[in-house]
């Protein structure tokens, strides 16, 4: 059963017949636990027609470089073979998201979109509901509680989204069936693109190649299910007490695949819950409170990805204290290459443009850091957004932007004023040095060289 709540038409256009159901993929880019395929494929049953599939590739995602394409493409080439199991066919047309959706609309009974929460995203779903000639419905896959089901406004922290969630939590938290299609689309016949090889894709397609793919993950729901499969029998248990130090790896990485919809948190959070270990609620609280915080405020707040995104507060303290004397200034190209003065902030970049990822903890020390090495706090503010989403798997993400967010004051509050950063938080080397045992991080970094 797909949940009413998850449901939502997109325009007002009566159906006249068609030759196939379409969903239109995006966002939700797996065939397993997957609402919006899931109601597709019912929808499709209903009307005794094929199920399709299509999805735009766009040459010019804004940030997404090789490192992302490749990533992707991965695996949607993973999605395409899953989906010919079932007999439904994925078209993967080299067009705008959108205007790939509309090319097939015409000879569909129904077309089904999955929900984006990002500008571009909602944009896209904006357009397909005003030209397709069909009717439309979105289907959201991508959160566990719909995120017009937990508040209708801003959240100002997790402290005031938590209690909203949980009261709405248990309904959503089932398992998804899926059945159908009965009509196989295999057969029919569509000018796709070939993505069985991604990397000749990604060097056929005009993308930045300044970042290049990694080895250290690869894409897809299969290595999705397996890094789950490995955290919740091997690290879980001691998640809560272990998660926070950066020279151990007591983390899920599962941030890159949720972002490309590889894997749906549904199906993570079902998976930990299943286990029945200590680290279960504090594991569900990054998964559930505080990534469905990121999509609250990603969706509630137009600014999300800008300096004017951050709370009054934190942008005044950050104004009063703008002309304060920095210890250093770093240029972006300095801290893009990790020449700083600081051994572990330069661990924590050589991390992420080496891996793809950053440990959670680094970063919010790595963004800290960055406050105090910019001329003012707003150039900071674009500099470690700038990095973070060309480096990292999960840039242009909500999480992303949140979190670089949360560094300049974002979902926190006024702390003690002091030089620089006024009432927003701190943070320090010598914090670090207290927690954790940073030269075994440091290490772990160098050994990936």
């Amino acid at each position: 059963m797909i949940q009413q709540e998850r449901l939502q038409p997109l325009n007002a256009v009566e159906s006249m017949g068609g030759r196939y159901v379409l969903y239109w993929m995006q966002a939700s880019q797996r065939a397993e636990c997957n609402h919006a395929l899931e109601y597709a494929a019912r929808q499709a049953d209903a009307v005794d027609l094929p199920l399709v599939v299509v999805f735009g590739l766009t040459d010019d995602y804004p940030e997404a470089n090789t490192r992302h394409y490749t990533f992707m493409l991965e695996g949607l080439r993973e999605t395409g073979q899953a989906l010919r199991d079932r007999g439904i066919q994925l078209v993967v047309l080299r067009d705008a998201p959108d205007s790939a959706a509309l090319k097939l609309a015409p000879d569909a009974a129904l077309l089904v979109a999955d929900r984006g929460y990002l500008r571009l995203q909602r944009r896209w779903r904006q357009s397909v509901a005003r030209h397709a000639p069909c009717s439309v419905t979105q289907v959201e896959s991508d959160v566990v509680v719909p995120v017009d089901c937990v508040s209708d406004k801003e959240e100002y922290a997790a402290r005031t989204i938590r209690p909203k969630l949980h009261r709405t939590l248990e309904p959503f938290m089932r398992p998804l069936d899926e059945r159908g299609p009965r009509r196989s689309s295999l057969e029919m016949s569509f000018d796709g693109l070939d993505i069985s090889d991604p990397a000749r894709v990604v060097d056929g397609l005009e993308v930045d190649p300044s970042v290049g793919a990694l080895t250290t993950y690869r894409g897809g729901a299969a290595q999705a299910r397996k890094l789950l499969r490995r955290f919740i029998d091997e690290k879980l248990d001691e998640y809560d007490d272990m998660r926070n130090e950066p020279g151990l790896d007591y983390v899920s990485h599962m941030s890159p695949y949720l972002h490309f919809g590889q894997i749906s948190p549904l199906q993570v959070a079902l998976a930990v819950r299943e286990a029945g270990s200590p680290g279960e609620e504090a594991y569900l609280e990054e998964l559930i409170v505080r990534r469905e915080l990121s999509m609250n405020f990603v969706y509630r707040n137009e600014s999300y990805g800008s300096y004017d995104g951050l709370p009054d507060w934190a942008r005044r303290t950050l104004s009063e204290h703008a002309k304060d004397p920095r210890p250093v200034i770093y240029t972006r190209e300095q801290l893009e290459a990790a020449q700083t003065g600081d051994p572990y902030w330069n661990a924590a970049q050589q991390e992420m443009v080496r891996t793809g990822k950053m440990h959670n903890y680094m970063r919010m020390y790595w963004g800290k850091q960055i406050l105090q090495w910019s001329a003012g706090p707003q150039e900071a503010f674009e500099t470690a957004l700038y990095l973070n989403n060309k480096y990292e798997l999960d840039g242009r993400d909500a999480n992303s932007y949140t979190g670089v967010a949360w560094c300049f004051g974002k979902h926190d509050r006024p702390w003690k004023e002091r030089a620089i950063f006024g009432k927003v938080r701190y943070m320090n080397a010598a914090g670090l040095e207290r927690k954790f045992d940073m030269d075994r991080y440091v290490a772990k970094v160098r050994a990936l060289t």
